[in-house]
């Protein structure tokens, strides 16, 4: 059986735009003819690919198929590109990454920015917790990841970045306000943190390591540089890497109480060399700052 790479693509396109409006106007074509593509490959293999929600969202015989159209589309534009057939380069290769805040906010940008002046790229990124970014590439989503999983996922390699040390850091006036009689377990577990969002298990980490059962009051701050401000201003500990407290008057909390995080790199198991580029401008960065 043969997948037709039109109807792939369609389906990719879908899933990108969130309605099938969005997808006929990416694809130049009528809506109805989106439905219709989608329904002859859903009829031709014999599964569901989408759950029509508000957005669009693949089923995982759908997420097979948006992996099929990415790595396609992937290799035709590298294809075109050696054949001289690239529109003097003006086409330029899409390549989705899934990225924790941390690394967004310090290290990665430069060698994604090193990458995009000798190669015709552009990025798209989604950032995400460093425990889930590998759930964008199970999904076809995103063709490579920064994740704290060292088990690759199916059909993608995986290369070590090296560890990510994190601390937890506080104000002097918060620390004056809030533990008077000085940094201790007790204390940490009784006084504001401040949490990415719902689903950052960092700072909990860092209490269940000191054998904290209790949960203080938190604030939720979802932006990288925002966190680290927020950390700066007062309104919590949390814990931060150097590179966002490095220059600051910011204090550790526990020096003594490091929490490391392994960092690796995933990406599709593909012969490309523009997605090979992006890998290894990634391990230079991740070398640069001193990941170790």
């Amino acid at each position: 059986m043969q997948i037709p790479l039109d109807l792939a693509k369609t389906v990719a396109a879908v899933v990108d735009e969130g309605t099938l409006e969005g997808a006929a106007r990416a694809l130049h074509i009528t809506p109805s003819a989106v439905s219709q593509r989608i329904k002859a490959l859903e009829q031709r293999l014999g599964r569901v690919l989408l759950v029509r929600s508000k957005p669009v969202q693949a089923t995982d015989a759908g997420a097979a198929i948006v992996r099929l159209a990415r790595q396609a589309t992937l290799l035709e534009h590298e294809a075109l590109a050696e054949v001289g057939l690239d529109d003097d380069g003006e086409r330029l290769t899409s390549i989705g990454i899934a990225v924790n805040a941390d690394s967004l906010a310090t290290w990665l940008l430069p060698a994604l920015a090193e990458v995009a002046r000798e190669h015709p790229i552009v990025f798209e990124l989604h950032r995400e917790d460093e425990e889930y970014t590998t759930r964008l590439l199970e999904s076809g989503q995103v063709m490579a990841a920064v994740t704290s999983q060292a088990t690759s996922v199916p059909g993608c390699v995986v290369t070590p970045l090296g560890t990510v040390r994190y601390r937890a850091v506080a104000s002097a006036e918060y620390i004056e306000r809030w533990m008077p009689e000085g940094v201790t377990a007790g204390a940490l577990g009784r006084s504001p943190r401040i949490d990415f969002d719902r689903r950052d298990d960092m700072q909990a980490a860092f209490l269940r390591s000191l054998r904290v059962r209790s949960t203080p009051p938190i604030h939720y701050v979802p932006a990288s540089t925002e966190f680290a401000a927020a950390v700066r201003l007062g309104l919590g500990w949390a814990m931060l890497p150097a590179e966002q407290t490095r220059g600051t008057e910011l204090v550790e909390l526990m020096p003594e109480r490091p929490l490391d995080v392994p960092l690796y790199w995933q990406q599709w198991n593909l012969r490309s060399p523009l997605l090979q580029a992006v890998s290894d401008a990634v391990a230079r960065a991740a070398r640069t700052v001193a990941l170790t």
